[in-house]
């Protein structure tokens, strides 16, 4: 039976899981990231299909991590238009009104993921085991003990849940969330399209939801088609003819003809946000913490911000000798970053409901209410800061 010992096991190799080894190795903290995939089958296309829309301050970190040079085909959001149906009045962003570097990033997931498995190799301090299932995972006073499927033993400081929404950690450890089922299912796809994006990412407010156009390299975009969940399962079983026919009568005319490529996807939309996020040395980050409706691209930047505030905080209890699980240092970490998550949970929850509708008397308001906002320039550069992440009380790694 082979035995390793490190100072922080993180359990989930997704995204946000080896960001944040990446970011405690440049605090000179080591890790061991276990995950159920092989990177391999991880870093195929077929894998989940989804691109994120990285924002400015997130795209920053990435950068000092060493992890965005990694990144290949990246395209620049330079504007961003928020429209509902189709309506007149609209909110259009566009960087260049805050004199500032772009709005975000737009990236295929399995892109990051390439670039993060590369900085992990460079890294000295930070181990993926993959593919390995964690099994038992004791948390006692002195430390934690990890059983792996293959034998192996961890024994580390602290335990991170990086297991996603439905965490076994999470359950294990008796923190409860509140969550529940959106009567709504997201289909993804990516569209070839005869005329260029421009950089401008569009979020249409539909009856049945959000429906999302982010630009990516090329003439190319990634949809995210919020739907009924009575309805999605039919759209799927369509061909690919009649598939295209429904996007294009949502999308207008703007980008021209357009071509599916590649196979679409089809994820239930749900709400989950964790109580506490801590438990005896076991800290949450990304879905596991918080999982929030796709209405504004904001998820993966969310769990980003957990990556940096959490690395921040375990880096400065390590210079100072502390342990890394201890009640203090991880009551820290959830103080900083509760008032962000719950915030931005309910705003995506509240926006869902207002615009995934077609009464009249709420279409009228929100119509109104965008075409105020765009007017309105003092007001209208502050969301396009909290778009980018720039506000509020930011880790180091997120500030300019």
């Amino acid at each position: 039976m082979e035995e390793l010992r490190t100072r922080v096991l993180i359990v989930g190799g997704g995204l946000v899981g080896q960001t944040l080894a990446v970011a405690l190795d440049r605090q000179g903290i080591a890790s061991i990231v276990v995950d159920r995939e092989s990177p391999e089958t991880m870093t195929e296309p077929p894998f989940d299909g989804r691109a994120s829309a990285i924002a400015a301050a997130s795209w920053r970190m990435l950068d000092r991590l060493g992890i965005a040079g990694h990144i290949r085909d990246v395209q620049p959001i330079d504007e961003i238009r928020v429209s509902d149906g189709n309506s007149p009045l609209f909110l259009h962003y566009d960087h260049r009104d805050l004199g500032t570097e772009p709005l975000g990033q737009m990236v295929e997931n399995r892109f990051t993921r390439l670039a993060l498995l590369k900085a992990l190799e460079g890294s000295r301090r930070a181990t993926l085991k993959a593919p390995a299932t964690v099994g038992r995972v004791r948390r006692g006073p002195g430390g934690i003990e990890a059983s792996l499927n293959d034998g192996t033993v961890i024994r580390a400081e602290l335990c991170i849940a990086a297991d996603g929404r439905m965490s076994r950690l999470r359950q294990e450890a008796g923190i409860e969330v509140l969550q529940w089922r959106y009567p709504q299912d997201g289909i993804v796809c990516t569209i070839a399209h005869d005329l260029p994006h421009q950089g401008i990412a569009h979020e249409r407010f539909l009856p049945a939801g959000p429906f999302a156009i982010l630009p990516l390299t090329g003439n190319r975009a990634s949809l995210v088609w919020t739907e009924r969940s009575d309805m999605a399962p039919g759209f799927m079983d369509l061909d690919d003819a009649a598939f295209t026919a429904e996007i294009q009568q949502r999308i207008g005319g703007f980008l021209g003809d357009i071509q599916v490529v590649g196979p679409r996807f089809r994820y239930p939309l749900t709400l989950v946000l964790a109580k506490d996020y801590r438990a005896r040395r076991l800290a949450l980050v990304g879905d596991a913490a918080h999982g929030i409706h796709p209405i504004a691209g904001q998820g993966f930047n969310l769990g980003l911000r957990d990556v940096a505030a959490l690395a921040e905080v375990l880096g400065e209890a390590a210079s100072l000798g502390l342990d890394l699980g201890s009640d203090a240092v991880l009551e820290k970490y959830e103080r900083w970053r509760r008032t962000d998550s719950v915030a931005l949970t309910a705003v995506t929850d509240i926006l869902n409901r207002m615009f995934s509708n077609d009464l009249p008397p709420l279409k009228v308001a929100r119509d109104l209410g965008l075409a105020a906002v765009h007017r309105a320039k003092p007001l209208k550069k502050l969301f396009m800061r909290h778009a980018m992440g720039d506000v509020g009380d930011r880790p180091e790694l997120l500030r300019p």
